[in-house]
């Protein structure tokens, strides 16, 4: 092959930084195991890391044992999930998005003021789960137009209806289902600010300013990943001939010829997009092509930060050197990569 044109951005988001970051985190401070409510982000090569370090992934609360460590997944929890896992009695860490978070809250508020709730979104993916879960009586779920055309109980001009998504929806997709709610309610409530992740809009952008000029594009994310399979949609729809979407290195096709264009879900680590550049050996080399600069960054959870300041006090007062109290041993968060922590925590295998 020719040449990689290698889309910016790409890759780990804020959210996703966050989340495998207290996750890291917990596993350092608790023996195993540690359990992880639903896959803590939709990445495999993620997952497995974690799973070598001891942590436990479970589908229900009532499988963590009472007592032990619990970390509730980037994707949102339902209301009654949190509730049951914080009634075990063990540390409970929530590492839901910020994103996601604000659209619960638009959920409850639209609710409370009587509105239904016309939810764009994957049924069975666990971030549609957890926001429906809000308020399930007053909630719809649309996947497509057909939906829309089914709400044979919702009569425009009579009960107020509002509009959410979620966050890791195609922009295409989401826009056309928005206008096609329109026409169906022209008093339709929006947010005003779209519920789409901008990471997921920036990293869909920049896949389109490279699959124009590209005779294959390659995509790294995990097929559960909402984010990755909406970029496979987004290169699809741009023109490209040929799409393919791998977990690693060692899943791409001999046959990728001419210029291949690169990128990644938000799930994806930066290790795996490496490995993929090495694997393709272009002999005309990479070429990056950014489209905009990503400078969010999002704390870690707060049950993460207080806990992790007690432990330091402890510490300190068994050492005989209590702690200041203003201590905070995250405090250099925002300079750690979480590519790298994956990195940091991965078991060392014996020869």
């Amino acid at each position: 092959m020719d040449r990689v044109l290698l889309a910016e951005p790409r890759g780990f988001c804020a959210g996703v930084e966050k989340a495998i970051k207290a996750l890291a985190w917990m596993v350092r401070v608790f023996e195993p195991p540690v359990y992880c409510y639903h896959e803590i982000v939709h990445n495999k090569y993620v997952v497995d890391q974690f799973r070598e370090r001891g942590v436990v992934f479970v589908d229900d609360v009532c499988e963590v044992p009472p007592g032990a460590p619990l970390m509730l997944s980037a994707h949102g929890t339902a209301p009654e999930v949190v509730a049951a896992a914080r009634a075990r009695g063990g540390v409970v860490v929530d590492a839901v998005c910020p994103l996601v978070t604000k659209v619960h809250h638009e959920v409850k508020v639209r609710t409370r003021k009587g509105f239904t709730v016309l939810y764009v979104g994957h049924a069975g993916h666990e971030e549609a789960i957890g926001t429906m879960a809000v308020a399930p009586d007053a909630v719809r779920l649309i996947e497509t137009e057909a939906d829309l055309e089914a709400l044979d109980d919702l009569s425009p001009g009579e009960a107020p209806v509002a509009l959410l998504a979620q966050t890791t929806l195609s922009h295409d997709e989401w826009r056309e289902l928005m206008e096609a709610a329109k026409r169906r309610f022209p008093d339709l409530w929006l947010p005003n600010r779209s519920d789409l992740c901008f990471a997921t809009t920036n990293r869909q952008a920049a896949l389109k300013a490279i699959a124009g000029e590209s005779d294959a594009v390659v995509v790294i994310g995990s097929a559960n990943s909402s984010n990755t399979v909406a970029l496979e949609k987004v290169a699809r729809a741009s023109g490209c001939a040929k799409v393919v979407r791998v977990n690693h290195a060692d899943e791409l096709p001999d046959d990728l010829e001419g210029t291949v264009g690169v990128t990644a879900g938000a799930s994806a680590p930066e290790a795996l997009v490496d490995q993929v550049l090495v694997r393709l050996a272009p002999r005309e080399g990479v070429k990056a092509v950014p489209v905009v600069a990503e400078d969010e960054y999002f704390p870690p959870p707060p049950e993460l930060r207080e806990l992790l300041r007690a432990l330091a006090v402890t510490v300190g007062v068994l050492a005989g050197a209590p702690s200041p109290a203003g201590l905070d041993p995250v405090a250099d968060d925002r300079e750690v990569r979480a590519t790298d922590v994956l990195v940091g925590i991965a078991p060392r295998r014996v020869a």
